[in-house]
């Protein structure tokens, strides 16, 4: 019987707590451990984690992963901000910007941002496949970046005259959170290869990760969801915004998430959960390459006609619901090729309360489709210039998903009709009855 999403869950929570008490238990088991320093320790429990859970083994013998351990015990290790730079060195020859230490300020960030509290300019960045370039997975909805324009698929070049190329993934990300009032300057690059510097002002960002309203036409009431991203809350939110438009008899829904570049994946499989029957979620394949897939329970919140709005702002955790709506033919997918991340990192707290996160799985959608590099075709492409502000006035996507949802909802009552008709053979022997 394959697991459903609350077995699912409980075992992405168990995974990071799993592999923290295999390193314990493997320190306190090895004699030369114990004459290490804190600093030192924290090398050697880092070192441990990825070696016991990182996804492709295979890359150890080509950087010498051992030989990067006794490396960076070689150096003078005395603080924690010598045992950051020891990690990030043994890290960086991985050349995967997914796993990466995060400093006790980031992980706090972080876990804030999970539980849908962030002060920042509201950019999601992430790596593009080809060349390792940090660009905007999506600017958050009513932030700075939000407001300023800036566009998925824009390359963040500088932050306050830094060099993305040297600062890394993380510390990119660390550079644009701060206090509130606070400014900062990057040098971006426009996916059409323009560059410009802009300030933008930090503030506190209202992620309000569900949002949702009633739309109405001459023919239909419609519901509309979107969600911007998957924190903790997000699924008992799902399950409010659907009570609330089933109380107002929505005949179709529109699910959009656009510019939702993840989260807690967990999140993510309990909303597929709220769509789907008992139909297969995702497939995540470990280092040994054991395929564990994941199905929905039988519990449905919401079985009425629904299309799901989609760009390459969509990544992560949204790309695995966008791809089993779509691999079982529960909603129709509208928009434009979405980001590919098809990746799954643990998150770990090491002994000083700063944070590891570990490539441990990839995953395939129902069908089998790996979107890593790759991301998900709509079944519809929309035409351009995508809409900068989803959800909002003028939205013309939103506009286009309302006219397929109410085509679908029209074809499926006429479907219904012709199904309730009696045929000719029925009609004859109503009139000799």
């Amino acid at each position: 019987m394959l697991p459903t999403v609350n077995g699912c869950r409980d075992r992405l929570r168990s995974l990071a707590f799993g592999l923290a008490s295999a390193v314990l238990i493997v320190l306190l088991a090895t004699p030369q451990a114990l004459a290490l320093n804190d600093a030192q320790q924290l090398v050697v429990e880092s070192w441990r984690l990825v070696n016991q859970g990182y996804l492709d083994p295979g890359q150890f013998d080509k950087i010498r992963w051992k030989r990067l351990r006794q490396k960076a015990l070689e150096n003078t290790i005395e603080t924690s901000e010598d045992a950051y730079s020891a990690i990030e060195a043994m890290l960086l020859p991985l050349n995967d910007p997914y796993t990466r230490l995060l400093r006790p300020a980031d992980y706090e960030v972080m876990k804030a941002s999970n539980e849908g509290n962030l002060s920042g300019v509201g950019l999601q960045l992430g790596h593009r496949q080809d060349s390792n370039a940090t660009v905007v997975i999506a600017p958050l909805e009513g932030s700075p970046a939000a407001e300023a324009g800036i566009l998925s698929g824009t390359e963040v070049l500088e932050v306050n005259g830094e060099a993305v190329e040297s600062l890394g993934l993380e510390a990119t990300a660390a550079r644009l959170r701060g206090a509130v009032g606070t400014q900062v300057v990057l040098k971006l690059q426009s996916p059409q290869g323009e560059q410009q510097e802009l300030t933008l002002e930090r503030r506190n960002i209202d992620l309000r990760p569900v949002r949702t309203r009633r739309l109405r036409s001459d023919a239909h009431t419609l519901g509309y969801i979107r969600i911007t991203q998957f924190s903790e809350s997000v699924p008992d939110q799902v399950r409010e915004a659907i009570d609330e438009l089933s109380d107002k008899s929505v005949e179709g829904l529109v699910l959009d998430l656009r510019n939702n570049s993840g989260g807690l994946v967990s999140a993510g499989l309990a909303v597929a959960d709220a769509f789907l029957d008992q139909q297969p979620i995702v497939e995540t394949r470990n280092r040994s390459g054991i395929a564990d897939p994941i199905q929905a329970g039988p519990e449905v919140l919401y079985s009425g006609p629904m299309v799901t709005l989609v760009n390459e702002g969509t990544a992560s955790a949204s790309e695995i619901l966008a791809g089993a709506l779509q691999d079982d033919d529960r909603s129709l997918l509208l928009g434009s090729n979405t980001f590919g991340k098809g990746l799954i990192q643990t998150l770990t707290n090491l002994s000083d309360s700063s944070g590891l996160a570990v490539t441990v799985a990839g995953y395939v959608t129902p069908s089998g489709r790996d979107i890593q590099g790759e991301g998900i075709t709509p079944d519809r492409i929309l035409d351009g210039p995508e809409p900068l502000n989803p959800g909002g006035e003028g939205d013309r996507w939103l506009a286009d998903a309302e006219r397929v949802l109410q085509s679908l909802i029209d074809q499926e009552a006429s479907q219904t009709d012709s199904d309730a008709s009696p045929t000719s053979d029925e009609v004859e022997a109503e009139q000799l009855s």
